[in-house]
């Protein structure tokens, strides 16, 4: 087995800590959590999603985020209703204070990201982004041991 400390996992937690240790401070000086940040900038990007999705887009377990999205609407950074479609299923977005908070909170945002660009490197950064984007592509082709077999991708590798 290969030492702790060189483990994949391990690794990535060390870098998503080295970051967010940057990002942390912005955020509560804006009364906010990582988690509750996630889902503002995820509804930036789009209209409404359903709740199932945001959970799914954003990373978070179904309670944690019906408990984040109590505190959100509660502070009306966001807006609920349910779907026209299916009366069962909750659609979410940001609403006008939500999107007034992500103005107020992108400058110091942009200014950390600036920071680490500085710091590492443009072109790094952005092979970084390549390579874990690349990771996580092919690591979802790959079966998980509980699951059931996946059909071979038809992709082919050169």
């Amino acid at each position: 087995m290969r030492e702790f400390s060189r483990s994949l996992p391990m690794s990535l937690l060390r870098a998503r800590e080295a970051v967010m240790r940057h990002f942390r401070p912005s955020l509560r000086h804006h009364g906010l959590t990582e988690q509750q940040w996630r889902i503002l900038r995820a509804l930036t990007s789009i209209d409404a999603i359903e709740v199932t999705e945001l959970a799914r887009v954003a990373f978070l377990l179904g309670p944690s985020l019906s408990r984040i999205l109590r505190d959100l609407e509660t502070r009306h950074l966001i807006e609920r209703r349910t779907a026209k479609a299916d009366l069962r299923r909750g659609v979410v977005s940001i609403s006008a204070r939500g999107l007034k908070l992500i103005e107020a909170v992108a400058p110091s945002s942009e200014a950390i990201y600036a920071a680490i660009t500085q710091c590492y490197g443009a072109r790094q950064l952005a092979e970084l982004q390549e390579m874990l984007h690349a990771l996580e592509g092919s690591l979802s082709e790959l079966q998980v041991s509980d699951e059931k077999p996946k059909p071979p991708s038809k992709r082919k590798f050169a």
